[in-house]
């Protein structure tokens, strides 16, 4: 139904083949000034600026559209270079995509000369303490030192050495970690384009037992990801002794490095 309101999942400088999509067949291509948008009318009733606050704490409602929108991006981003919009974006007419495309032209093809023939990469990396523990003696100085001086000292000095033992070998996890962690990020670095750190996500939003030490977006050119995915194989086997998992997923829509700037 066109009621007005336009949802947009991506824009593209080549046109659509959105006869693919035969699970979303309400999608449309709307050209102007030669980009073609991904999108399709929707409702008031769920799409309006209220509606949708609303709608956005409905958890089955925002997974299945989420879902859907990454879902869509991710298709189209299979044959065409892409800009993709976060969800939600919404215009309230026909004349205001057209107005926000001119007014955004140059900015726009810039961020599409940007992605072109390139793929974001997501690497997270966690650390499980306890396996890392089991290490730290081998890897710490300070701690193989102290663990010297605990077994020549007397009970009553040893008791008080144990207990600093404890403080300083989670402090020696937390700098050994974060020494492989900028490692492995360096040696992601050289086989991408771009990176954007992003904020380590707790337990409770991982749904893992371990802690995050590096989460790092990569705009990485095609031509590299081999190399990319292969590194990461070779870091996994290499360093799961000490409690490190590397986690390298992708291609996702290029959310990460897309910066519009208005003319």
């Amino acid at each position: 139904m066109n009621n007005g309101l336009i949802y947009i999942y991506c824009l593209s400088e080549s046109p659509l083949e959105l006869t693919q999509f035969t699970d979303y067949t309400d999608l449309k291509c709307f050209e102007w000034g030669g980009f073609y948008v991904a999108g399709k009318y929707v409702t008031i009733d769920e799409y309006s600026e209220d509606n949708l606050k609303q709608n956005v704490n409905d958890v089955v409602w925002i997974e299945k559209n989420a879902r859907e929108h990454v879902a869509v991006i991710s298709k189209v981003m299979e044959h065409n270079n892409i800009i993709p919009f976060k969800f939600g974006t919404i215009f309230s007419t026909k004349e205001k995509l057209d107005t926000f495309i001119s007014d955004y032209s140059a900015s726009l093809a810039d961020n599409l000369k940007k992605c072109e023939e390139h793929e974001e990469w997501s690497v997270k990396i966690y650390c499980n303490r306890e396996t890392f523990k089991q290490q730290i003696e081998t890897l710490s100085k300070e701690v193989s030192e102290l663990e010297t001086l605990i077994r020549s000292s007397s009970p009553g000095k040893a008791y008080i050495l144990e207990r600093k033992k404890s403080g300083l070998i989670e402090t020696e996890i937390d700098k050994h970690s974060y020494i492989y962690g900028t490692n492995y990020y360096s040696l992601f670095l050289k086989l991408s384009e771009y990176s954007e750190l992003n904020s380590l996500l707790p337990k409770e939003m991982t749904g893992r037992n371990d802690d995050m030490i590096l989460n790092v977006a990569f705009l990485v050119s095609k031509s590299k990801v081999g190399n990319f995915k292969n590194t990461a194989t070779m870091l996994k086997k290499e360093k799961n002794i000490l409690g490190l998992d590397v986690v390298v997923t992708g291609p996702w829509p290029p959310f990460s490095f897309i910066s519009i700037k208005e003319k």
